[in-house]
């Protein structure tokens, strides 16, 4: 009778016990069925129709009404502009005059370097900021012509019509490329598709902006050396060639004289500049001082008799419509679709990167598809009123932030002022000097080339700076094409190696704590005699590398069993943790295809963290079916718990 007691409460304790084991299994088996009947995903449509939503009511607001809301996507400037003030206008209009007078002897310089006429370049610097400022989201931002993308057009478009031959087709073909670029980035941003640019990752764009940097440089040549015959090809190779072969014949001293005279000079405003924040005036004036004193110079010499080329004229008035010299129908449309394709994706990952650059700064948000909206719009509006592709310029944009710009006011102010230029100023260019243009536009270009950024590349992903290097090198020795497909080719490469080779990691819970982690990682982990966690590290499990995980995942099992001495620490249940966020056929029949081997071996397969569209596929496909709705759970630590209480090990 005196143990009665000691019964009693050993009888307690051991009902209470099984009570909170039910609890539990109660408590695991309702979070499986939450995960197990969760609603179905949306479908394909569905998801694009929500994305358009996103970007055209992104900002509508509780109480907005859907009209006011798509305009106010549209034009950021109904939001910005309520609360613009005289004092914001003062520092814009003084930011746009500066920007003007850097914008005036580049846009001029940018357009001769696609082999367009002078005019063509200062009509780009007016219709595509007006626009820009209406649509944009960057407040720094200073669009116009831009090397790299006169140097795309330059080197692409004469493969179709040379402008040496066929002026007027060219011209033509550069506003048709135009048209398309700007229609490839209206839809990129009205369907959400930035995703698209970042197939020129951020190394393939440093190599490719080095790359560029030194083959305009080296076309800047000819127009320092005053050579009149220069080869077409942009690779280093026949440009050097075709500099060593004409200079003994054509070489005028008096260009290159002038040329090295104002280059040593905007080179020193530079670096005035950079030493005092508060000169920072003296560098963006530089070249239109350099324009100004050096036809002045050419003027009162005589120097266009003996030797020197100059501009001589420049077609004046506002912009001309061009709508009337699009080509659609001709025998290059499929032509001027890719390079405009091309220069769509060039010229937006340059804007991107300017304008993301000097919002960080701001500290403000730049938002991708509006920019690629505001782009695409200007774009076409620039087709149609005589100008080229045109984006943002860093070292413009650079000018304007020092200059104290507060919005893109700033931009009006610059292409009103660009507008006095065409309708009073241009006549006063006659005896502007070839070589002057070529000095600003190589004093433009030591910002494209970033090696400290190389460096840091190399430094962390060497991969990364294969892409990078591919770029570069590919724009030096071949052509822009070779170059960007290089650097795309090298960055895809990346991505498929990382998705068809992903890792298959074991897993451990820490000491004192419900949480899994890497063995590898944290050799401190503990695991558990007859159990085997592994966690998938690829969001998609799929054809391509399907038939290597179910084949990493075995030879895992394996090599565990050959670990262990006694039966009964082999293998008895896998517990596969899964990160794949999508699934299809060929991932599916591996799953089952592992199920079947699993089985045969006798070894319990047990899956956690499906999800949402991986679960709705293999509902459908009956394979939770297979292995038992029961063994399916939310967190590692449930599995294992539930593991333990089976006596499955």
């Amino acid at each position: 009778m005196g143990s009665l007691p000691n019964e009693t409460f050993y009888v307690e304790k051991h009902s209470n016990h099984h009570q909170q084991q039910d609890v539990e299994d109660s408590g695991r088996t309702e979070r499986a069925q939450w995960l197990i009947n969760s609603p179905e995903p949306p479908c394909l449509w569905q998801h694009l129709v929500s994305a358009v939503k996103k970007s055209v009511f992104h900002h509508r607001g509780k109480h907005s009404l859907p009209a006011l809301s798509f305009f106010q996507a549209l034009f950021p400037i109904l939001i910005w502009g309520k609360t613009y003030t005289a004092s914001k206008f003062k520092d814009d209009f003084m930011a746009g005059l500066t920007l003007a007078s850097l914008s005036i002897p580049q846009s001029i310089g940018y357009a001769s370097l696609a082999k367009l006429d002078p005019q063509y370049g200062l009509y780009t610097s007016v219709v595509p900021p007006l626009i820009y400022a209406l649509m944009g989201s960057s407040r720094e931002i200073a669009i116009g012509p831009v090397a790299v993308v006169s140097m795309l057009l330059s080197s692409m478009v004469p493969k179709v019509v040379d402008p040496a031959v066929d002026p007027i087709g060219y011209t033509r073909l550069v506003f048709t490329v135009t048209f398309f670029a700007g229609t490839f980035q209206a839809i990129f941003g009205l369907f959400r598709l930035g995703f698209i640019v970042d197939f020129l990752s951020h190394a393939a764009i440093v190599g490719f902006m080095a790359g560029a940097a030194i083959v305009i440089g080296l076309q800047q040549l000819k127009g320092l050396f005053g050579i009149s015959h220069f080869t077409t090809k942009t690779d280093v190779v026949s440009v050097l060639t075709s500099v060593i072969k004409s200079v003994p014949h054509e070489w005028y001293p008096l260009n290159f004289i002038l040329g090295c005279f104002f280059l040593v000079f905007l080179l020193v405003a530079r670096f005035i500049g950079r030493r005092n924040k508060k000169l920072f005036w003296f560098p963006a004036i530089a070249p239109l001082l350099s324009v100004i004193l050096s036809t002045l110079i050419v003027y009162l010499t005589k120097a266009d008799k003996h030797g020197v080329k100059t501009i001589k004229h420049i077609k004046g008035g506002l912009n001309p419509s061009s709508l009337h010299q699009l080509q659609f129908n001709g025998p290059h449309v499929a032509e001027a679709a890719k390079i405009g394709l091309i220069s769509a994706v060039v010229a937006l990952s340059e804007d991107i990167a300017v304008g993301r650059s000097f919002a960080s700064i701001k500290g403000y948000h730049l938002d991708g598809n509006k920019e690629m909206r505001a782009m695409g719009f200007m774009n076409l509006a620039g087709s149609l009123t005589s100008c080229y592709v045109a984006t943002g310029s860093f070292s413009r944009t650079a000018v304007s932030f020092s200059a104290g710009c507060q919005t893109v006011m700033s931009n009006i102010v610059m292409a009103i002022t660009v507008v006095l230029a065409l309708e009073l100023f241009t006549r006063l260019l006659y005896y502007t000097p070839i070589a002057i243009l070529a000095s600003i536009i190589l004093s433009a270009l030591s910002g494209l080339v970033d090696i400290n950024e190389a460096y840091y590349i190399w430094k962390v992903d060497k991969l990364d700076f294969l892409a990078c290097v591919g770029a570069f090198f590919g724009i030096l020795f071949a052509t822009v094409e070779i170059g960007l497909l290089a650097a795309v080719t090298i960055s895809f490469a990346k991505i498929l190696l990382i998705s068809i080779r992903p890792g298959v990691e074991q897993l451990g819970r820490l000491p004192r704590t419900d949480i899994f982690c890497e063995v590898n990682q944290y050799p401190m982990t503990v695991t558990t005699p007859g159990l085997l966690t592994l966690r998938i590290n690829s969001g998609l499990l799929c054809f391509a590398n399907a038939s290597y995980l179910r084949q990493k995942i075995m030879r895992c099992v394996t090599e565990e069993d050959e670990t262990k001495e006694t039966a009964k620490d082999r293998v008895h249940v896998l517990i596969l943790m899964s990160n794949v966020m999508n699934v299809d056929t060929s991932g599916i029949s591996a799953l089952e295809e592992l199920h079947k081997k699993l089985v045969s071996l006798g070894i319990k397969l047990t899956v956690v963290n499906l999800r949402w569209q991986v679960i709705h596929k293999l509902i459908l496909a009956k394979f939770l079916d297979k292995i038992g709705r029961e063994w399916i759970f939310l967190t590692v630590g449930e599995a294992v718990d539930a593991c333990l209480a089976s006596k499955l090990i």
